[in-house]
């Protein structure tokens, strides 16, 4: 057993604002509560205990390609098959690959991301490569495999079928780029093959203007029309909606994952947070292509908060914030985690408080420096805290 003692808790779903000690047991929450005291002790005194946060979009093969092409057209640099991205992971070597992406990984365990969610490149290839690269380290990998074979339009329906089967077997879901690089049917295939077998299916959808008016004057609908219509269950980026797009995401109740780093170091805009907030949206958060921004959930949460509160003028609840790292992703992804609540798995993270506010504390003050431990499923991966 294991007690956190003396520290500021960010408790259940709404991460509300408490004073107590968390009793942990084997791999999950046992009691939260001012009394509790048993077995091991973290004295975090001067701390807040948090949910551990949930990278909901990540390209972790870019890790390769840090800073390159910087001011190049979007299309330029990550669109597949002939992207920038897409050539350096092919002429990469595969030892320099693996040792890339492993360095992003304890990047994000040592600020605080217990859970990531990567769009793996490289068909069984690219998924086998980040299983090799994430052996022995404490992280959890949500992996979503594609395969080259999807940019074929007249690609065969049932050998395509037998590709995505084959994919599903070794991993956790499927996330074809986008729907200018796949047709419909294809997309529909994916969907559904993904659900017979209970996996997960994302895409990427709206994340400029210019997409979004290409599949309107090919298709004559929006790229979020067309990915609700095959089915997915996550959208990603959703920074450029037509007018009714918003309106169907929460018909439909998908959960969107947001990226706004990655947006603004690519030119193409502000997601909307505070509109699809306001439309009841499940919102996430992700920290997208290695290639632009490091896989850091602070600086995540930090730039989002901000630029929406820029871009809308107006306030937005750091609160809220903070749920698209943690308990917003868990819910959308169907796991007992992301809150600090009995009976819950005991992934959380201990941070300095640094202000009377523990939310703007952990997003507008925290370095990599302040995350003093971080349990994973009841286990501590690192500790810096009196221990007793």
């Amino acid at each position: 057993m294991i007690t956190i003692e003396n520290a500021t808790v960010l408790y259940g779903e709404d991460l509300e604002e408490t004073k107590a000690n968390v009793l942990i047991d084997d791999h999950e929450i046992i009691e939260v509560s001012p009394r509790v005291k048993k077995g091991e002790i973290i004295d975090a005194r001067g701390c807040v205990v948090a949910p551990s946060f949930i990278n909901s979009h990540v390209h972790l093969g870019d890790s390769v390609a840090m800073d390159l092409g910087d001011g190049k057209p979007i299309n330029e640099l990550i669109k597949p098959p002939n992207g920038l991205k897409h050539r350096l992971l092919t002429d990469t070597p595969r030892s320099v690959l693996i040792n890339s992406i492993k360095k992003s990984m304890w990047d994000m365990i040592h600020s605080g991301t217990t859970t990531f969610l990567d769009f793996r490149e490289g068909g069984l290839g690219g998924i086998n490569l980040l299983n090799e690269a994430a052996k022995d380290i404490p992280i959890r990998k949500i992996i979503l495999g594609r395969h080259e074979s999807f940019l074929n339009p007249s690609e065969d329906v049932g050998k395509l079928k037998k590709t995505v089967e084959e994919l599903l077997s070794v991993s956790d879901g499927i996330a074809p780029s986008g729907l200018g690089e796949i047709n419909d049917q294809h997309a529909a295939l994916i969907v559904a093959t993904c659900k017979n077998l209970g996996k997960l299916s994302a895409i990427h959808v709206a994340e400029y203007q210019e997409v979004q008016k290409a599949s309107l004057n090919e298709t004559g609908k929006s790229e979020v029309e067309r990915a609700i219509k095959a089915g997915f269950n996550i959208l990603i980026h959703l920074t450029a909606p037509f007018e009714d797009d918003l309106e169907l995401v929460v018909e439909n109740k998908i959960p969107v994952v947001t990226c706004p780093r990655s947006n603004g170091m690519l030119a193409v805009g502000i997601p909307p947070i505070k509109e699809m907030y306001e439309a009841g949206i499940n919102l996430l958060l992700g920290t997208d292509n290695l290639m632009f921004n490091s896989p850091n959930m602070l600086r995540e949460m930090e730039y989002a908060l901000k630029a929406t509160r820029g871009f809308n003028k107006d306030y937005f609840s750091p609160k809220e914030i903070l749920k698209m790292a943690t308990v917003n992703a868990a819910n959308a992804l169907e796991m007992n985690l992301g809150t600090v609540y009995e009976g819950k798995i005991a992934d959380m993270v201990i941070i300095e408080q640094k202000s009377t506010d523990p939310y703007l504390s952990i997003i507008n003050r925290a370095e990599t420096d302040n995350i003093k431990s971080l349990l994973m499923e009841g286990k501590i991966i690192y500790n810096d805290l009196p221990l007793n």
